[in-house]
């Protein structure tokens, strides 16, 4: 076995990035802190083709040195958008008819591997602050609360591991 180069592995550029049809899945970031982690949920989006980004409340924005880091370039091929508040987002996407999934442990929730999406439906998922997780108003207004499975001993999964598992289960399932 050869590990691949870079040039060999077919990628697209951004040109090419903007103007295909994207995987009609939203992340919307809810004062996320850490610039890595908010880096590394562009460099997933850009990776399942995720249609948009919104960064709300404390969330640092591109340009920034530290998000480039992890982000490595995806700042440029996914469209992203300041909004500050991130009860606006939620409502203004529900209007626009985009069903909203909040990633938070709470009773009732709906495990990943148990959620389908639905054919011809946008989803938009909102991913929650490193300590306290998704607002509780932002989970009242979800339409869906989605919950990771986990079996060990720790109670949750850093946000962009968990954005990772999240759209890489969506995209799949949305793909098959």
């Amino acid at each position: 076995m050869r590990k691949l180069r870079n040039n060999e592995l077919g990628r697209i550029t951004v040109e090419e990035y903007k103007s295909i049809q994207k995987t009609p899945l939203i992340v919307v970031l809810d004062n996320i802190r850490s610039l890595n982690n908010i880096g590394a949920v562009f460099r997933t989006s850009d990776a399942f083709l995720i249609e948009k980004i919104y960064l709300c409340g404390i969330c640092a924005t591109p340009p920034n040195r530290d998000i480039h880091k992890t982000a490595l370039g995806a700042t440029a091929s996914v469209d992203w958008e300041y909004v500050e508040d991130t009860l606006t987002v939620v409502e203004k996407l529900k209007k626009e008819k985009v069903q909203v999934l909040a990633i938070e442990q709470v009773e009732n929730s709906t495990k990943l591997n148990a959620f389908f999406p639905e054919k011809n439906q946008k989803y938009a998922i909102v991913m929650g602050n490193e300590v306290k997780g998704v607002q509780d108003e932002v989970v009242d207004a979800a339409d869906l609360c989605i919950e990771i499975p986990q079996l060990g001993t720790k109670h949750s999964l850093n946000i962009s591991v968990s954005t990772g598992v999240v759209l890489w289960d969506l995209f799949q399932k949305i793909n098959s």
